[in-house]
């Protein structure tokens, strides 16, 4: 009886580990079969925003913000560096970050995020090996965005120019535009020529993040999704 039980036990053990195995299997080909299905996905930047309003990322951190966005499957990240007109860290932590996302296959984006007309931008970031620069001003004036961004395309050279927007009809040419299209309603935007956004706050369940991620990747020239934090949380 005893041995009988112990058979019996090891039989599930290894139904169990069969079943992974094969759920495991089915994700990869799930995965190849997207990628046959949209065979450019492979190239189109999927980025995650750190936003510091959120969840400080800092040095005690950082490590582990690439490590969940490897492990999603994102390859930039934007990562909030100056915010309501304050820098939040000196120039050696920034050249650490970036070095720390390189060294993990990353690109990294420093995002600025501006909340006032008066605010100028941080030209001691530039050219400390971060791949572009982002700016975050939706809520200025037409006038200050359009100073501000004709400032970052005068004077940065080391990198790509980005802007996050929820104006879907923006004048302003950047080399990445990313849309924010969290909105109910809002998938009539999304669309090739802009990066579209999933909002983590803006979706009901893991299966309806993943949906909107999915739709947001193939429809437009990558996805964004807002914010780590909110995806930490969520569990997702």
């Amino acid at each position: 009886m005893k041995r009988g039980r112990r058979r019996g036990s090891t039989a599930r053990k290894y139904y169990i580990i069969a079943a992974l195995v094969v759920a495991s299997l089915g994700i990869l080909l799930y995965s190849a079969y997207l990628l046959r299905l949209f065979p450019g996905n492979a190239s189109k930047p999927v980025i995650l925003y750190v936003n510091q309003g959120n969840g400080i990322v800092d040095e005690s951190n950082f490590a582990a913000m690439l490590s969940a966005a490897k492990s999603h499957g994102f390859n930039t990240v934007f990562f909030q560096v100056y915010r309501a007109g304050s820098l939040l860290f000196n120039g050696s932590e920034l050249g650490a970050f970036v070095a720390d996302a390189h060294s993990q296959g990353l690109k990294i984006f420093f995002a600025l995020y501006f909340t006032s007309a008066s605010q100028t931008l941080p030209q001691s970031i530039y050219a400390l090996g971060e791949d572009g620069i982002s700016l975050d001003m939706s809520t200025l004036p037409s006038a200050s965005q359009q100073r501000l961004f004709g400032n970052l395309q005068a004077g940065y050279r080391s990198g790509q120019t980005a802007i996050t927007t929820t104006n879907a009809s923006l004048a302003l040419k950047p080399e990445i535009l990313v849309l924010e299209t969290y909105a109910a309603g809002s998938q009539g935007f999304i669309r090739h020529g802009i990066i579209a956004s999933v909002g983590v706050f803006a979706t009901a369940s893991k299966a309806d993040y993943e949906q909107q991620f999915q739709y947001a990747l193939n429809n437009s020239d990558g996805v964004m999704v807002f914010d780590y934090a909110g995806l930490v949380k969520s569990g997702y």
